[in-house]
């Protein structure tokens, strides 16, 4: 009984431990401002892409990524789906170079291009 109390105790712990959502400690990053900056949006390609150090929020986007992408951005704050809008549709539409390179990093496998293509298209400017 006292086992089982214990293992009910811990399971209740780590629950309560793990987060629901992702830190919104870098949430207000200006988005916009690092896409208009060829210097600043190449640092964040060259910290994804494991050439160069990372500052503390590309860090923690390099880190949180891969979960990112794998369960559709369930633990991402409101304002993080929308920057990932943003950055996504800024991408495609004017740095396609960069999204190929992402992706051939984040989706060797081409999986989440194909899982979230509607999405994708739907963002593409004609």
């Amino acid at each position: 009984m006292k086992l089982a109390l214990v293992l009910g105790l811990c399971c209740l712990a780590l629950a309560w431990a793990k987060p629901s959502t992702y830190t919104d400690k870098y949430d207000n990053v200006n988005v916009d401002e690092v896409l208009e900056s060829d210097r600043l949006l190449k640092g964040y390609v060259e910290c994804l892409m494991e050439r160069s150090r990372c500052p503390p929020d590309a860090k923690t986007l390099k880190e949180t990524l891969p979960d990112a992408l794998e369960n559709e951005c369930k633990k991402c704050t409101a304002k993080q789906k929308t920057n990932a809008d943003k950055v996504v549709r800024h991408l495609v539409n004017k740095r396609p170079e960069l999204w190929k390179e992402l992706a051939s990093k984040y989706d060797p496998q081409d999986q989440y291009q194909q899982r979230y293509k509607d999405k994708i298209d739907a963002v593409k400017e004609t």
